[in-house]
């Protein structure tokens, strides 16, 4: 049955407001009209939203390497300290008793520590998977100012924190 002859005019949609609504692209723009970025809260209405969104997003993704160059330090840190196990002298002029109880008590020592830097590495990683996710649907807006600004913070995050690392390591999406 075609409703194409009917007049719908006479019926009540409310109010609907249809000038705010967030424009989902899924083709490369430089539009930013209604764009929404990640949230439909993310709501960029006009060029100072749009400037602060972009500055936004550019210190968002400097922080990636952020956490990236903290995540790395620890990781040292946490191989210097495990070194210091290995190299712990075992003492010989102690009484027999003595000595394997101090080597118990430094192997339970190395062991709680490694423990622990495992579980905080793992939560390093998640940290970062769930950061270089979030960049990826910043860029997946399709539109070239947030592209820009995920690029330019990119550039910004590797400049601050990440010239000890090389530039050819893992993306992670982005």
């Amino acid at each position: 049955m075609g409703h194409g002859g009917m007049d719908h005019g006479d019926m009540d949609h409310g109010d609907m407001d249809m000038g705010d609504k967030c424009s989902m692209n899924m083709l490369f723009t430089w539009s930013s009209k209604n764009l929404c970025i990640v949230f439909s809260q993310w709501h960029v209405k006009g060029t100072v939203s749009l400037i602060l969104s972009l500055l936004a997003i550019v210190a968002l993704t400097a922080g990636y390497e952020w956490v990236r160059n903290v995540s790395r330090k620890y990781d040292q840190s946490l191989n210097v300290r495990l070194q210091a196990f290995s190299s712990a002298p075992a003492t010989s002029s102690s009484p027999e008793g003595e000595s394997s109880t101090l080597l118990t008590a430094g192997k339970e020592a190395r062991l709680a520590l490694e423990r622990r830097g495992v579980i905080i590495k793992a939560a390093f990683y998640a940290l970062q998977i769930f950061y270089s996710f979030f960049i990826m649907l910043l860029f997946m807006t399709y539109n070239g100012w947030v592209m820009l600004a995920v690029a330019v913070g990119a550039f910004v995050g590797y400049i601050l924190f990440g010239q000890s690392s090389s530039s050819t390591k893992t993306m992670a999406c982005h």
